[in-house]
């Protein structure tokens, strides 16, 4: 009989926090090679593992959410034709996912949870998931069908599983608050000359496969200032501040109520206007797909948050992305009436304006550095 085939955590997941989100297979089923085999969550996106070998799932050595680190063996094959007979017993070693009251297949602890909840039987309800899974939003919607009563005088309300998305995030900022003292800082930046440069150049830019935001604006100034001010692009240790040379910049990509993730425009630094207005349509367009590698949000050295998007004009602090040492905030461009002098005479103007921030962690930066960095900013941004 062939030796099984070990089930890996793969090797580009090192320095990446993982932990089993999912098995497709139970003990004793077949799995043909390359076909996906369960799912990892890590920090940022959820990987599907494929099957090494094609033969028979032998062992399951780590369950859904169980933490596992780069070189895990997270199962083993049987290789060969996969035997139709009776899983093999269960070793104190191997843990078997738990069975759907339903119809035999996997559950998740959020759809666990939510039948234990409300008292629900499994069997009632048409799941969605793959291969007739139930799901959560399954169960949600036959209760928002089927609304159960609610006790006298308390509030009605609803339980919404987090994601495993949402829960990263949570841990992540909940991390960095207790992590790094944070100060915020606020400028103004003058849009007119940002504005009518975009309008003089989007048409040819699309022309040439790349939409012109004004994000990518800020991503180019913030590259100006890194230059000006290289530590506000390091990471804070006990014993030093590590500046990096290369200015990799995560750009915050909302995902609707799901969350947020950070795609990284690696080497900004190299790249001018367009170049960093194409990387950028690329890395949104495959953020909302749901289909960003793991390799594209890692190593970001500096975030820019633009949460003008959805209408903000301001918010603070801005939770810094550790490790990193400063977070820069992006708010609405909104038309105001701002007081302009010109040979000593002032007057009223309606200008294009936007409120820029910085976040600091106190520990590797003061008001000095944070004050000099927006500077630049604002400087490249009103003289482009």
């Amino acid at each position: 009989m062939a030796n099984p085939v070990d089930v890996v955590t793969p090797p580009d997941q090192e320095g990446t926090e993982a932990m089993v989100l999912r098995w497709f297979k139970r003990i004793g089923d077949a799995v043909t090679e390359h076909e996906p085999l369960l799912e990892l969550e890590t920090e940022k996106v959820t990987v599907e593992i494929p099957a090494p070998a094609s033969g028979q799932l032998l062992e399951i050595l780590k369950g859904e959410k169980e933490s596992v680190e780069p070189g895990t063996v997270l199962g083993r094959i049987a290789p060969g034709t996969a035997a139709m007979g009776r899983q093999p017993e269960k070793s104190a070693a191997t843990i078997a996912p738990p069975k759907s009251r339903a119809d035999d297949v996997l559950l998740s602890p959020a759809v666990r949870r939510l039948l234990s909840e409300h008292n629900l039987d499994g069997a009632r309800i048409a799941g969605s998931g793959k291969g007739g899974r139930l799901t959560a939003q399954d169960v949600m919607r036959f209760l928002e069908k089927s609304p159960a009563p609610a006790p006298a005088l308390a509030a009605a309300s609803r339980h919404v599983p987090h994601s495993p998305i949402r829960r990263r995030i949570a841990a992540h900022m909940v991390e960095s608050v207790a992590s790094a003292p944070h100060v915020t800082t606020m400028f103004e930046a003058d849009m007119s000359r940002v504005v009518a440069h975009r309008q003089q150049h989007a048409r040819d830019f699309e022309a040439r496969g790349a939409k012109l935001t004004y994000t990518a604006y800020f991503v180019a100034a913030a590259v100006k200032g890194v230059q000006a001010v290289p530590e506000v692009n390091a990471t804070f240790h006990a014993e030093s501040l590590e500046i990096f040379t290369d200015c990799n910049v995560g750009v915050g990509t909302a995902l609707g109520n799901e969350g947020l993730i950070v795609p990284v425009i690696h080497r900004a630094q190299t790249l001018d206007l367009f170049g960093i207005a194409q990387r950028l349509e690329q890395l949104v367009a495959a953020a909302r797909a749901g289909k960003l590698s793991t390799e594209v949000v890692r190593s970001g050295t500096f975030t820019i948050s633009n949460h003008g998007v959805s209408g903000s004009l301001i918010a603070a602090p801005i939770i810094i992305n550790q490790p990193q040492v400063a977070i820069l905030g992006v708010g609405k461009i909104e038309r105001r009436v701002v007081v302009r002098e010109q040979d000593g005479v002032e007057s009223l103007s309606v200008r294009p304006m936007c409120y820029v921030t910085l976040t600091i962690d106190h520990r590797a930066l003061d008001a000095f550095q944070a004050n000099a960095f927006l500077t630049i900013i604002v400087s490249a941004l009103q003289s482009w």
